[in-house]
């Protein structure tokens, strides 16, 4: 729920669909969609073509505004994926 509450996923399905697919990691693991997220961890996930890497800064009970979005978490890498 994290990652569409933040806004690093345009929706949840797809969040869910991530997570299955093995392309979200907590602090290194691989995540379920339930799995629980707590501030100041690492979240990387893959989306399309490129792999970005975010630590936590606030845990959102619902979806935030597009201008608040900054404030959820802290890019602190994004590279294109190897094909």
């Amino acid at each position: 729920m994290f990652l569409r509450n933040s806004g690093l996923v345009p929706r949840r399905t797809l969040a869910q669909k991530m997570c299955d697919g093995g392309l979200v990691k907590i602090d290194g693991k691989t995540v379920k969609p339930a799995s629980p997220v707590e501030v100041d961890q690492e979240i990387s996930l893959q989306l399309g073509m490129n792999r970005r890497r975010y630590r936590v800064l606030q845990l959102p009970n619902r979806p935030v505004a597009k201008r608040d979005r900054p404030n959820m978490a802290e890019l602190l890498e994004s590279s294109p994926v190897d094909p």
